[in-house]
Parts: structure tokens; sequence; C-alpha cells
């Protein structure tokens, strides 16, 4: 199976499902995180252009934590935007990864606009991306993907549909989000709590509510087809 993340900003897959790709891959699978924004605004001191080169950089020592694909994008970080342009380039990353299950984040229930517009960009090109006559770089894919909402940031508003037990890749979630220092001094200096303050108490919440130590909670988009195995049942809402 094919996974691919896409992440607003370089951290932003860590944080809300890093030990749901760890799990992933070490299953096996095929993992990727395409990263919309270079993070271009998060630092107290360094220029746009200086920052932006050390998340880049952060990013793929995290991605390489698990050996996964990376596609980097490069939009300004606050503003992203939909446009012809941004479309194309998120239908061009799903064409060349082929995707099975797309994780993002939920379009109508994160506080932040590049995150709900991230979620949007996702939900409006997965047909797109099949779409002959819609040319880009690469040519189309030949099955529409799944999209799973990962939380957003507190849990607020979100309904979690499905449980990812991630206790046994928490070092791994940890290890990876460790990579991007430079963010955990920008929550720190804009917030007063760095990165871990802000991953382990959500990841224990969850872990609480399915009967384990960590977890990492979806929600599906509903869109029409829906493709289901033939053998089928409702979701358990735990992993094997």
């Amino acid at each position: 199976m094919r996974v691919l993340c896409f992440s607003p900003h370089p951290d932003d897959a860590e944080i809300f499902c890093g030990g749901t790709l760890a799990k992933y891959k070490a299953q096996g699978h095929e993992v990727a995180i395409a990263i919309l924004t270079r993070g271009d605004v998060g630092s107290p001191t360094l220029s746009r252009d200086e920052i932006a080169t050390i998340r880049e950089q952060e990013a793929r020592k995290s991605t390489g934590v698990i050996g996964a694909e990376l596609f980097w994008m490069g939009y300004d970080d606050e503003f992203l935007y939909d446009s012809p342009e941004v479309r194309r380039h998120v239908i061009d990353v799903l064409r060349q990864f082929k995707p099975h299950i797309v994780l993002c984040p939920d379009k109508d229930q994160d506080y932040h606009p590049d995150h709900t517009r991230t979620g949007q960009l996702v939900w409006d090109t997965h047909v797109m991306a099949a779409v002959r006559l819609i040319e880009t770089e690469h040519p189309p894919c030949s099955a529409i993907h799944e999209i799973w909402y990962y939380d957003p940031p507190g849990g607020i508003g979100f309904d979690v549909e499905h449980y990812v037990d991630i206790s046994d890749y928490w070092d791994v979630k940890v290890k990876m989000a460790e990579c991007h220092k430079s963010q955990d001094d920008w929550c720190r200096a804009m917030y007063e709590v760095g990165l871990s303050e802000i991953i382990e108490p959500q990841s224990r919440f969850r872990g609480y509510q399915c009967g384990c130590k960590y977890a990492e909670g979806f929600r599906k988009a509903r869109m029409f087809p829906q493709q289901v195995r033939k053998d089928a049942l409702l979701p358990s809402g735990f992993e094997d």
C-alpha cells in the first residue's frame, strides 16, 4: 500500500500523524510526506530565506528517520492559496506517488488557514488526479484514493472515527519531531511550550480514549464513489 501525507508546514505530519506514518513504514508500506509551505516565517531572528533553508533540512532529516519520500512544494508560509498553479502541483504530486491512502488536515475543523486550505486542496483535487484531460507533468492516476483527516491541534471539535495505536512507535514519532529544532525554538518563543508539550498530551489522551498508551485519531472524508473490499465489514476502530 502507498500512503501519502500532506503537511501544511514542515512539522505538522510529525505532530499529528508521525506515529501512524512510522507504523505504516515499519509494516512494509510505501510512505511519503508532501510539505506545502516552506515554513519561512517561523523564526524570531532569521530572515525568511534563512529559516526556510533550515526547515527544509530539518524536514529531510525527519523523513529520513523512517525512510519516507519527501515532496518539498515550497509555497510561502501563511500565504497558501488555492490557485491553478497550486492545484496542478497537488495533482502532480498525487500522480507521482499514486497513493492508496492520503492523510491531511481536516478542512472543516482546524484553526490555521494553511491547514484548512491544505485539507480543502486535497479534497478538491482527489478526483482531478485521475482525470486525463487535466494535464500535468505526470500521467493521471488509475484510481481515486481514500482521504483520512488527521487530528487538529488540541483535537478541538474533531470527532475521531478511527484510532491508530502508536505506542510501539512513540519513540520514533518523538525522534522525528525532535528533528524540527527551529520549530521547537519558535514555539517556545511564541507560546512558551515546546513541541513535546504539544505532542504528548494529545497522543496520551487519544490513547486513553481507545485503551492504549499513545494513539492518533482520524476521520474519513465521505465521497462518491466509496471503495470497499469484498470482505469488508464496519471498521473495528482498532489496529491489529
